[in-house]
């Protein structure tokens, strides 16, 4: 954040992954937008460091990925696709640019501004995008989903999956909802309506899963995703876990204890040490604003 009374903020970060050393600094100014730099090089978008840097982060506000509408675990699976599935990372970005031109063009054709002919190459491009888009968003969702289900076990969470809900586009199912695209000047069929579906013992944890159950959810998703880019990698992700005991009994933080220390950089907060049953490798205790 920028302080009051202050232009600035920045943040600046050293350290490693694996073995090749980095620095990184990330810029917000007052009325512009922020900026990044990876090694000495600005970034076209702070974005980028979800690619430079995998880190993954569970916070209290997280659980909206459980609870929250179809849109934010749209937003968690293409984040994690960018991170499990480098080479397709760019396919969400290219199908919500080909979305809002085709949308743009269907306003244009109701207002009678444009011709069906234009509309034609836009049609065929969400297809297109929208299939393969879909394709890599299964592959990633079947590559978490075992990990998934594992991990959400060890937490008492029995019988937990998810997986994906919707099927490719066609053009032919573009054309045969046209009429109805063109009265409300959007398209309302493609990956951008589909949902991930999160269970355990066959009950959507969304509508019939408690606020505990709906917690070890979105903590599993997040250490299954650190365990596989792992496997995949080489190198474990830095994980982030905020106030991640607050809601845990003694067992499930003892078994998160026994997950976190299997392997890779974690770091948690908590109000007191002793809320950790492990034995962290550093502790840092925050008070009045110091540090020791």
């Amino acid at each position: 954040m920028v302080r009051f009374g202050a232009e600035v903020g920045r943040v600046r970060l050293r350290g490693s992954v694996g073995d090749t050393p980095f620095e990184t600094q990330v810029t917000l100014t007052t009325g512009s937008a922020r900026t990044a730099l990876f090694n000495g090089e600005r970034l076209p978008a702070s974005e980028r460091l979800r690619s430079e840097l995998r880190t993954l982060v569970f916070t209290p506000d997280r659980l909206a990925v459980v609870k929250g509408s179809p849109a934010t675990r749209r937003a968690y699976l293409d984040r994690s696709v960018s991170r499990l599935l480098p080479a397709k990372g760019t396919l969400p970005v290219d199908y919500a640019a080909a979305l809002g031109q085709r949308n743009a063009c269907l306003r244009r054709l109701r207002a009678g501004v444009s011709s069906p002919d234009a509309l034609r190459p836009w049609t065929e491009k969400v297809a297109s995008l929208g299939a393969s888009l879909v394709e890599v968003r299964r592959d990633a969702t079947a590559l978490l989903a075992d990990a998934f289900a594992e991990v959400a076990g060890r937490l008492g969470l029995e019988d937990a999956s998810i997986a994906y809900d919707g099927e490719p586009p066609t053009v032919a199912d573009l054309d045969s909802r046209l009429e109805r695209d063109l009265e409300r000047g959007i398209t309302g069929a493609g990956p951008h309506r589909h949902d991930l579906e999160i269970s355990a013992g066959g009950r959507d944890l969304r509508s019939y899963g408690s606020q505990g159950e709906q917690r070890i959810a979105v903590l599993s998703l997040v250490l299954a995703e650190a365990e596989l880019l792992r496997c995949l990698r080489g190198d474990a992700p830095l994980v982030l876990l905020d106030d991640v005991l607050s809601e845990l009994d003694g067992d499930r933080r003892r078994s998160l204890a026994a997950i976190v220390a299997a392997g890779g950089q974690t770091v948690v907060t908590a109000t007191a040490a002793r809320a950790f049953p492990g034995d962290p490798t550093q502790s840092l205790a925050v008070s009045r604003g110091r540090v020791e």
